[in-house]
């Protein structure tokens, strides 16, 4: 067990930059950013962006994406597994529009209900 531990050791000093500490990775970007308003709906509905992700373009270009999050008064809805590069749209009082990201190119657009916050991918 003690030569696992010590093996493990040298990996993480091995790891370290010049003043021991871990050496800065490509995915440090700083800090998340805020959250953000980005549509209002009738009924109170306001729709925000939260968690990010950076992306990066086969050009090596880098590009941010956002979930959304659905607010109703206290209320707050997660839309999942959707990572957005561009503004939703309002189709109607109880759907949105918005578009799926992946290495910072647009891809399927998906419908989202404002109410369960569920996106089904637009035919």
């Amino acid at each position: 067990m003690r030569s696992v531990a010590a093996a493990l050791a040298a990996f993480l000093l091995g790891c370290a930059g010049e003043s021991g500490r871990p050496a800065e990775s490509a995915s440090t970007e700083g800090p998340a950013p805020a959250d953000s308003l980005v549509l209002t709906a009738p009924g109170g509905v306001q729709v925000w962006y939260t968690l990010s992700r950076v992306g990066v373009a086969v050009n090596g270009e880098r590009c941010v994406d956002r979930t959304l999050e659905i607010r109703r008064g206290d209320t707050r809805v997660q839309v999942p597994l959707l990572y957005t590069g561009s503004p939703p749209e309002l189709v109607n009082d109880s759907t949105l529009r918005a578009r799926l990201s992946s290495a910072c190119l647009p891809g399927d657009s998906y419908l989202v209900d404002l109410r369960s916050g569920r996106p089904v991918r637009e035919r």
